[in-house]
């Protein structure tokens, strides 16, 4: 007869690579879609850029979706037009950087992030911008305790992600580029130009090898806090992500990451949700756009985006509520709150924009009570 001591042995063994990515709240898209693609790569006869995992055909099916010879599903990372995944993809394979350019929640993100995943494997080589980036990040930095001890030397150097990504061949990657300082941003120029990195203190250089490239992307809409110099800008070729052009396109980008976030979450599928989808994004493009869908009401637009991520942000919420205090089918009262909380940023003005929609469109449009009912609950 065995007897419980009250304790647990301890791992013998650190968590395989593989269990970690599985036990990732959000996995890197290396991983999350592996199975894609390894299917890609095994399918793939096409040439190659020096040190990419895929073909720029490979990679344009991969963010785009398609069916494989043998019947494997690519399921669609981006929803928009091909030409504009073509001209990032083919970019990539150029000596030019790409920049990803548009109004927050187009995806510039998602995409640079499948971009990196699908040509150098790795999407982690990454420079977060904000205004307090330091150039440390962009080029190199030091272990001061080495460099107190030895004096300046490669052991005590700490290469950037940038540096790295030049060192391997690899793609790198800087998100909100113009939010870094622009005496910042303008160490970028000699590396993206010359393909060089000079490490003054040690008398050398980091030359990129092949397969080095950078995607960055920019916010349109605020501007970020410094515009690129004019210098820094032509090294760039710029792709501007634009919003969808249709309401369908946009439920169909919507319900596909609440899909996939919903299974990540562990949420129940709702079922008959995409009515309130439908609702949430017409909702938000009509705001967008500061006119009904059937052009014959002009409306007032509110000072947030009401991007597409918002709306997925919502829909997830709504999902999270209706699985856990409702009963599992998202209806109005689970997204009202969601709804409310993106289109009023300023309390005054926004609140006032919110109230004349509700009582001037969505009173009156048929086969939405409930929805206005809901709204005006959660405004009171």
């Amino acid at each position: 007869m065995s007897v419980s001591t009250g304790t647990t042995a301890e791992p013998t063994t650190e968590p395989t690579a593989g269990a970690r990515a599985g036990q990732a709240l959000r996995p890197h898209a290396e991983h999350a879609f592996a199975a894609e693609l390894a299917a890609l790569a095994a399918h793939d006869d096409r040439p190659r850029p020096a040190r990419w995992k895929l073909s720029p055909w490979a990679v344009a099916t991969y963010l785009l979706g398609g069916t494989l010879p043998d019947g494997t599903v690519i399921t669609p990372k981006y929803v928009g037009p091909r030409r504009i995944v073509e001209v990032a993809v083919t970019t990539l394979a150029t000596d030019r950087a790409l920049l990803l350019l548009g109004v927050p929640g187009t995806a510039k993100t998602w995409v640079s992030e499948h971009l990196a995943a699908a040509v150098s494997g790795d999407s982690t080589l990454l420079v977060q911008g904000t205004a307090g980036t330091p150039e440390e990040a962009i080029r190199y930095g030091w272990n001061y305790a080495r460099l107190l001890a030895h004096g300046p030397s490669r052991e005590a150097l700490v290469p950037s992600p940038v540096m790295r990504a030049m060192s391997e061949g690899m793609t790198a990657r800087v998100e909100e580029l113009t939010r870094i300082p622009a005496d910042v941003q303008d160490s970028l120029i000699t590396i993206l130009s010359e393909k060089t990195l000079p490490i003054p203190e040690l008398g050398e250089e980091v030359q990129a090898v092949r397969g080095f490239n950078l995607i960055a992307t920019a916010n349109d809409r605020d501007r970020g806090v410094n515009d690129l110099s004019s210098a820094l800008r032509r090294r760039f070729n710029t792709v501007v992500l634009p919003l969808p052009e249709t309401a369908d396109a946009e439920v169909d980008i919507v319900t596909r990451r609440v899909e996939q976030i919903g299974r990540s979450l562990d949420l129940p599928t709702a079922p008959d949700g995409m009515d309130e989808i439908r609702r949430v994004v017409t909702v938000f493009r009509e705001l967008r756009a500061g006119v009904t869908d059937d052009g014959r009401t002009r409306l007032k637009s509110p000072s947030g985006t009401l991007s597409t991520a918002e709306a997925i942000s919502v829909v997830t919420s709504g999902l999270a509520l209706s699985a856990h205090f409702g009963d599992g089918v998202l209806r109005a009262g689970d997204v009202a709150a969601g709804i409310l909380g993106a289109v009023v940023r300023d309390p005054a003005a926004d609140r006032v924009v919110w109230q004349e929609y509700l009582e001037t469109v969505v009173r009156e449009r048929d086969g939405w009570t409930d929805f206005y009912r809901a709204c005006r609950e959660v405004s009171a």
